[in-house]
């Protein structure tokens, strides 16, 4: 949830300044793009109108306090993955010495979401939108292997990085083409209910989800690397650490089942 707030206070006014810069240049409309990227209609397609289109007879611009917010935003939303990458690989904190790494990030990022914005507008209406996720999926492995290189200050080998940009780029795949069917509904139950506002819940949730695909696969692709380099070095565990670190697990399942089961319960007879 951290990350995905850190990430809408960042992205929001980001994806409005680009589109305004970048009007002037050509025919960019971040609106319409997100409009048709997840086939908004209704009241989720006039939500995000609202929040992305600028009034009409006003000009977008960006004053010497918009700048330095902006920059404090998407610096904030660079520390927090990489505080992602360095708590997951266990690293020492670097914090704002990283901030030039941080930066190049951004960058990368808005050519990430350029790359694959073309994808989606070329390709992104045959077969359901299959294609275009797979050709996605290639460029965010790319994007993401790079991310943690370039956001761990190069502490951690591009090649020690594959399986979580793999992993991660096979669970968005799938949420990309989960997302194309669900957020339309999302978008337009927020905005009959809370108007422009829900738009603003309906990205919160949507990139919750993304960052919970980027969290698991951090970690599934750490325990990946680990496995691998143990598996090369001809190191296996004996059967007994198998089966005691199996019957951890299915008891800290159970033991957090049983939590979550007590909760609903008691939940239940509050508002019974």
């Amino acid at each position: 949830m951290a990350l995905a707030s850190s990430a809408l206070t960042a992205l929001v006014p980001l994806v409005i300044l680009a589109g305004a810069v970048l009007s002037n240049f050509a025919h960019v409309d971040a609106a319409e793009r997100i409009i048709r990227r997840y086939h908004l209609s209704g009241a989720g397609a006039d939500a995000v109108n609202a929040l992305f289109s600028p009034t009409e007879n006003t000009s977008t611009g960006a004053g010497v306090f918009g700048v330095v917010f902006l920059t404090i935003s998407v610096l904030s939303f660079a520390r927090a993955s990489q505080r992602l990458f360095e708590q997951t690989w266990d690293l020492r904190p670097l914090s704002v010495r990283n901030s030039r790494n941080g930066l190049w990030w951004i960058l990368s990022l808005g050519g990430y979401a350029v790359v694959t914005g073309w994808i989606t507008t070329v390709i992104g209406g045959r077969e359901l939108g299959l294609v275009a996720a797979v050709c996605e999926a290639a460029v965010t492995a790319v994007f993401l292997v790079w991310s943690g290189w370039i956001l761990s200050a190069k502490r951690v080998p591009w090649r020690g990085l594959i399986p979580f940009g793999v992993t991660a780029a096979v669970l968005t795949c799938c949420y990309s083409l989960w997302a194309t069917f669900y957020l339309p509904r999302l978008f337009n139950a927020y905005a009959a209910r809370y108007g422009a506002v829900g738009a603003v819940f309906a990205m919160l949730s949507a990139l919750f989800a993304i960052m919970l695909v980027l969290v698991a696969s951090a970690v599934l692709g750490r325990e990946v690397r680990e496995e691998l380099d143990r598996i090369r070095e001809g190191r296996r565990p004996s059967e007994h650490e198998v089966r005691s670190e199996w019957d951890d697990l299915v008891g800290q399942t159970r033991a957090r089942w049983r939590k979550a089961r007590a909760d609903v319960a008691s939940r239940r007879k509050q508002d019974g």
